[in-house]
């Protein structure tokens, strides 16, 4: 039996392989993963918290702008991406930090990114990786393009779309869902259901017992899994990315999970949820979690935690100078990438912004021309 079968969301079946101390509650479902391949999950989610941790000195140190960290959605994004092939596609929202080291996507680029700079949005030639998309659920449809983009020149390749619970909320989600549904499209739709649409909590956004059971309205199955379980997480999606590719369609998947910290750096989320609350979800921490489950595999170690740590924090270290140590956009950038070739409007705009800089700067320079003193 599938493991979409087993766990019917309607019933309000979860699936759960570790439980929140890291200890196999279902053996039988455990899947079979070589020691490196754990190594390489536990390494990406540290990594991933550890960036975190970073780009919040970082932000408040004011080097790099508003960002939205995935701190308690490790698991969730690090556990999907390891059950993809490097043929497959991965499509983002906009805290998928876990998710985009797993697929390769060197870190100076998010940095980059949460910098203001669109180059950090320029994937690696080579890499079925796309961009960070921010208006909420539009990536969706992008998603199911590719899909069946794929399925349309008879490629062995599936899409995994990551969004969070506020996307099911969005028109385009439905669409996106319903259309995916009609043509079998290979894509995996993992929904990052952490509790929250910035302030808005779940229970507010719909009256539906799960958000995996809004697929089978687009008459496909989905599964709501305990999200901060990485091999869940793995377990799932590797049947729903099989599924993809063998002609099957499309899967939901819910990641129930938690985000532990603010929605972005923007946001302050005590204003809207208790303080027992987020430390009730700090005892369910996924890091911690897998960390028991490697031990008690014989993988890990303080030792080995050290090792992890220091390689982490020496990544993170090179990719912030790599980052600053990138000439900064100019300004002519905004318009002259916008499209092929610039339209009539975009350049109007960029003579008129040239125009303003000139003269700031001559400003700046003769202060006494504005009729004031230097």
């Amino acid at each position: 039996m599938a493991l979409v079968d087993d766990f019917d969301p309607l019933k309000g079946k979860m699936l759960q392989i570790l439980d929140k101390g890291g200890k196999v509650v279902a053996p039988k479902l455990e899947p079979k993963l070589p020691a490196e391949l754990l190594k390489k999950i536990y390494y990406t989610m540290v990594l991933s918290r550890l960036a975190d941790d970073r780009f919040l000195k970082l932000q408040r140190g004011g080097r790099i702008g508003t960002f939205a960290p995935s701190v308690g959605q490790e698991a969730a994004q690090a556990g999907s991406a390891a059950a993809l092939e490097n043929d497959d596609w991965t499509v983002h929202s906009f805290r998928e930090q876990a998710a985009y080291l797993f697929r390769g996507l060197p870190l100076e680029k998010i940095i980059l990114y949460f910098g203001g700079d669109a180059r950090g949005n320029r994937i690696p030639d080579g890499m079925n990786v796309l961009p960070m998309a921010v208006p909420v659920a539009t990536q969706v449809l992008h998603a199911v393009g590719i899909a069946w983009a794929a399925k349309a020149k008879k490629e062995k390749s599936a899409v995994m779309c990551y969004f969070g619970d506020g996307a099911t909320s969005e028109g385009d989600f439905y669409e996106g869902l319903n259309f995916a549904g009609v043509m079998k499209a290979p894509v995996v739709f993992v929904c990052q259901n952490n509790q929250y649409a910035i302030s808005v909590p779940r229970g507010k956004q719909t009256a539906a017992k799960t958000l995996a059971q809004k697929s089978i309205a687009c008459g496909f199955p989905g599964i709501q899994v305990d999200g901060n379980d990485a091999l869940a997480m793995y377990a799932a999606c590797r049947e729903a990315v099989e599924r993809a590719r063998s002609g099957g369609g499309p899967t939901l998947i819910e990641a129930y999970t938690y985000r532990m910290w603010m929605h972005t750096t923007a946001d302050d989320p005590k204003k809207y949820r208790s303080s027992q609350e987020e430390e009730e979800w700090k005892g369910k921490d996924p890091i911690k979690r897998m960390r028991n489950y490697l031990a008690g595999k014989g993988i890990w170690s303080e030792e080995f935690e050290k090792e992890t740590q220091q390689k982490a924090l020496a990544e993170i270290d090179k990719a912030v100078k790599a980052a600053e140590a990138i000439t900064p956009p100019k300004p002519d950038d905004l318009f002259d990438y916008m499209f092929a070739e610039i339209t009539p409007e975009l350049a109007g705009q960029k003579a008129y912004l040239k125009k303003a800089l000139a003269e700031r700067e001559i400003e700046e320079e003769q202060p006494e021309i504005k009729g004031g003193f230097p």
